[in-house]
Formats: C-alpha cells, structure tokens, sequence
C-alpha cells in the first residue's frame, strides 16, 4: 500500500484533527453505496487502511519511527506490539463471497483505537458491533442491484410466481403479488453485491412492468377499454358483453349513446392491493358502420341530411 500519509493527503506534522478531517472528505467521496467511480471500493479500502495507522496515535509513531509498514506489518523480525493480539488492534483481510476482499477490525482491549464511532458519524450507523462478536465490527452494506421483470396484465391482477436474472447472475424466482402497480418494485433483502468491507450484502429491487394488452389500457388502478358498438346500439340502446380480467359482463348502453362517451364498470379494474381499493373499468363507446356499404343505410343517411340537418360541431366555433 501507498505511503498512508500520501493516500490521505496530509503532511507528516498533521495534528489528529486533521488526520480525521481529511478520512471523512475521503471516506464520503469513495463510499461504494455513493460514489459512482469504478474503483471506489479500492479506494475506500485504501484510505480507511491509511487512517487505520495514522488515526492510532500507537500505530502512527511506530509507522514513523520505521518499525511498521504502511500495511501494519512489522518491518524486521521479532518486533512486537501490532499483532493479532496487540492492544490497538488491528485491520484483517480477507477473502469474501463474490471474490470481494473483505476488511474486519478487532480490537484488542478498551483502550485501543476503535473506528467504528466514526463509521457510525459517517454513514448513518452501517458501520455497528456485530452480534456475538466481542470487538468485531461490522462495516457498510454491500450495493444493491436493480432488475426488471415482465408480467402479462392478468398475472399482476391475480398474482404469480416470475424468474429473474440479476446483474450479479443468479436467477431467482419473484412472487409478485396480486393486484401490483406498474412500476412498483419488490425488495429481496440480501440479494445485492456482497459487501467489500465485511457488512451485510446489499439487497435486489426488481421493477415490476405489466406487458401491454391487446385491448386494455392500465391507467392507474384503472382499465380503459375501447368497446365497438352497432349504430342501431348506439340510437336504440342494447344490453352487450364486455370483457374484464374475471371474464364478460353485460353492460348496459343507453339510447340515444353518443360515439366517446365513456360507461364506469365499478371495480372491475386492477383488484386491491397494497393498501389501494379495486380500480374501475372505463368503457368508451366506439360506433362502428357495417363492413359493407348498405344501400338503406345510404339512402336513409340523404334523407336526413336534406330533411333532418343538424351540426354536430356548434359547440367547436
């Protein structure tokens, strides 16, 4: 490792207020969980070894005086005082899941240097004692990965059981509940990157998307729905099927309907969940002519338009 007064910049005569000021700039700039430079872990990893010598006023005088390396490690045989067992204690690494290294803290008795305080002041408490371990301190969380999975609307209304590979590559199964928003994202605690530092491994986000439908638009909790309508249904009134994501339903058209006018079936969207009611259907009434030209409807139609005139567009002047 790099002279660790050279990692944290700072000059050999820097008093310890110094020293820590210059760790916490450091420590913020290249913390995995916030920095978006490629070799942050690294880079964290270096300047919390530098701090871990120069922040003990123990370990700094012995690195001084040339009887330890930047690393900690004795620089001739026999000298004593910063092993396993030393009353500073001392950093260890070691290999991790994921080939990630990983770097552990024990202290060696109450009055060596302890780092975790100002793990704890940096990082919102990710740097805390771990359980069961006297001494041993648990440092930041691993990073969190982000995956998308696509399901079909009838899947998100009832609920289902999806596949999805994470960046990291492992392919896990997501149960999606019923009745999910498009958007909404699922949290599989413990499922991210493994953390560089010996903390906990970040989690996985999975973004769930409803696959567009052949004829129903999610708008919400809502469904809309385009339903094509005869003209005589349309004038007449008439009693017709719709579709909805449990099967048809008859829905009733008054006379006299107007093509865009628009029929709520009540609950017959998204079912609840999440805390959020069942959505509607909104049927919109799409009048539609005879495939084929009909020679009564034509005829029909120009004796309305010399006898029964009427401007459909007054209100658009």
């Amino acid at each position: 490792m790099r002279d660790p007064y050279t990692v944290l910049g700072v000059a050999k005569t820097a008093d310890t207020g110094e020293i820590k000021k210059a760790f916490r700039k450091l420590a913020k700039k290249f913390h995995p969980d916030s920095s978006s430079d490629p070799k942050a872990k690294e880079k964290f990893a270096e300047v919390s070894a530098a701090y871990e010598i120069l922040g003990d006023e123990k370990k700094r005088g012995a690195f001084d005086r040339g009887e330890i390396d930047a690393e900690g490690k004795p620089r001739f045989q026999g000298f004593e005082g910063f092993g396993a067992g030393a009353p500073g204690g001392a950093w260890t690494r070691r290999a991790g899941p994921g080939g990630f290294e990983q770097y552990e803290f024990s202290t060696g008795g109450p009055g060596g240097f302890d780092a975790s305080d100002l793990f704890s002041e940096l990082f919102g408490g990710q740097a805390r004692r771990a359980r069961g371990g006297a001494g041993r301190q648990q440092l930041p969380r691993g990073e969190d990965v982000t995956a998308q999975v696509t399901v079909t609307l009838a899947e998100a209304a009832h609920g289902t059981k999806a596949r999805v590979t994470l960046p990291t590559d492992r392919t896990l199964e997501v149960s999606v509940p019923a009745g999910i928003d498009d958007g909404k994202q699922i949290r599989l605690k413990g499922q991210g990157h493994p953390s560089a530092f010996g903390g906990e491994p970040g989690d996985a986000l999975i973004t769930v998307k409803i696959a567009k439908h052949a004829y129903f638009r999610v708008e919400g909790r809502d469904l809309r729905l385009d339903l094509p309508v005869a003209l005589y249904e349309a004038v007449l009134g008439a009693k017709v099927n719709v579709p909805t994501l449990d099967g048809m339903v008859e829905l009733n058209v008054p006379g006299g309907s107007n093509g865009g006018r628009t029929l709520r079936l009540r609950g017959k969207g998204l079912p609840a969940g999440g805390g959020a009611s069942a959505g509607d259907l909104l049927v919109t009434l799409r009048i539609m002519l005879p495939d084929d030209p009909d020679p009564d409807l034509i005829s029909l139609m120009r004796q309305w338009q010399a006898q029964k005139p009427y401007d459909p567009r007054r209100d658009l002047k």
